[in-house]
């Protein structure tokens, strides 16, 4: 996926922040169907890079239509990334910040889904300190989790799991499947973030447009590294 990013940044023009508008977006819309007509709480766990940045544009989405949004912060505000910055600043100036750490296990415990945008695909090692706390109270509490690209604690490219990980009900990864998300438990969705074909034509991988009247589709696995998009797909739950 780096080489995607680069590729659709450098050659394509495409913005970094333009696909994490993309990424937010649609999880938003994912989280959505998920709650159904009923609704509810939803809590957004963001991280300091791109992921952190997706969930925190998720974040105002969501507060955008109405829902009642927590949003918990794995670590002060001035040591996010760039983009992740900039994401915190709109959503503050739409009247959501981030809670303070000592309220998270009672937003978790109240909210019908938890966004788990914590790491994605750029794990390095065992999540540590708050991330590591923060995964771990998702798993305690039984929360049903929704995560961005990758479930927090997974390598992406091997599947292999240094330390806690995030145990996802569901996964929304971005714009192409990832090996590692191969044969892990709950359901894994394929969304669009806008990348144009050409960009991963560039790499050498062509596949049919899966993205026809959702912006996402659902995957099936016939073990590992067989992920495709199921012929029904589409954007219901």
């Amino acid at each position: 996926m780096r080489a995607v990013d680069r590729i659709a940044v450098e050659e394509f023009g495409l913005g970094i922040l333009q696909m994490m508008e993309n990424a937010g977006r649609v999880l938003a819309e994912h989280v959505m169907a998920v709650l159904g007509p009923a609704s509810g709480e939803v809590t957004v766990l963001a991280g300091p890079g791109g992921n952190g940045g997706g969930g925190l544009c998720c974040a105002r989405h969501l507060h955008n239509r109405g829902l009642p949004v927590s949003v918990v912060l794995d670590r002060q505000a001035s040591a996010l990334g760039d983009a992740a910055r900039a994401q915190l600043r709109i959503l503050r100036a739409a009247g959501l910040g981030p809670i303070e750490p000592s309220g998270t296990r009672e937003v978790v415990l109240r909210s019908r889904v938890v966004v788990d945008a914590l790491i994605g695909y750029s794990l390095r090692g065992a999540p540590r300190g708050a991330t590591a706390d923060l995964i771990d109270l998702c798993r305690r509490e039984g929360s049903l989790v929704v995560s961005l690209d990758v479930p927090s604690g997974l390598d992406a490219s091997t599947g292999q799991v240094p330390g806690p990980v995030v145990h996802a009900a569901r996964t929304v990864t971005l714009a192409l499947p990832k090996i590692g998300l191969a044969g892990i438990p709950g359901e894994i969705y394929l969304a669009d973030i806008g990348i144009p074909p050409q960009v991963f034509h560039r790499l050498g991988i062509f596949f049919p447009p899966p993205f026809r009247s959702s912006a996402w589709v659902r995957l099936v696995t016939n073990g590992p590294g067989a992920q495709r998009p199921s012929r029904h797909g589409g954007g219901a739950p």
